[in-house]
């Protein structure tokens, strides 16, 4: 018997509405086919994208992918995994990157990692200080990457002032606990692909009572690929399958879920 063949996202038939609201699409795994994966995007029913850059390096040498993309919108910072990195030059040198590049609109992805242990714990909570500072300094938005370590970073977040702050909690995969307490403090919420996997029960639960006003999807590209591609390499177009997902999850149309996700994607980032 032949094997299914899986559906394309362009057989969705989305309109050019939608947001991925976290993507790595400046890292070598695109090498081969950006070109085409930001077109696959465009006819996938995206009118936007946000590029997530892994610190003032990454930004200096990858940013040119996206001359010919205003579509491609920016973000950076030092992930906790790199915190070490996080020198007073190098900070000094977003702060500079930052007031010269208008497509950068937040800082992020930062936070806490405490599942790899790369990184002393204390010296991410200072690099994740510190970029905090710099986001209210430049009033931008911040995202927020934690993992293994949700009580200590929205401990930082709130002694840090940050409630009722434009915060975005990237690659949500939690229950309804913790998604209350992002709420209450009038945080964001960014739903990636394992929503739409089974035995994620936590999860979609808390999708089903997170208001949609307050919901954006994201891939995580190249990471994180929504069924029914799971295990391949993630990119933008996928995410249309994980607004389905929530579509289904709500009980409200894909249209809806699409328009309103990236209607909340653009007025966090101010696209």
């Amino acid at each position: 018997m032949a094997k299914k063949k899986r559906p394309e996202p362009e057989s969705l038939d989305l309109p050019p509405v939608g947001v991925d609201s976290h993507a790595h699409l400046d890292l070598d795994d695109f090498d081969e086919d950006r070109e085409d994966i930001l077109a696959r995007a465009k006819a996938s029913g995206l009118s936007d994208l946000i590029n997530v850059f892994l610190g003032p390096d990454a930004f200096d040498r990858n940013r040119h992918l996206f001359d010919a993309h205003p579509e491609v919108a920016f973000l950076l910072g030092v992930h906790p995994n790199d915190a070490e990195t996080l020198t007073d030059a190098a900070l000094e040198r977003m702060r500079a990157q930052f007031h010269a590049e208008p497509r950068l609109k937040g800082v992020g992805e930062i936070g806490l990692d405490y599942y790899w242990e790369r990184v002393d714990h204390d010296v991410q909570k200072t690099a994740f200080v510190r970029q905090l500072g710099l986001a209210r300094e430049l009033d931008l938005p911040v995202v927020i990457h934690s993992r293994d370590a949700n009580p200590d970073c929205v401990g930082v977040l709130e002694a840090e002032g940050f409630k009722d702050y434009p915060v975005l909690w990237h690659c949500f995969g939690a229950d309804m606990d913790l998604a209350r307490t992002i709420l209450d403090n009038g945080w964001h919420i960014s739903v990636p692909g394992p929503v739409t996997f089974r035995k994620t029960d936590d999860l979609q639960a808390a999708v089903a009572r997170i208001p949609l006003d307050r919901l954006l999807i994201e891939t995580d590209c190249p990471f994180l690929a929504p069924e029914p591609w799971r295990g391949k390499r993630n990119h933008p177009a996928l995410v249309g399958f994980t607004a389905q997902r929530i579509a289904q999850i709500k009980g409200r149309s894909l249209a809806d879920v699409w328009q309103i996700t990236g209607d909340n994607a653009r007025r966090f980032f101010g696209l």
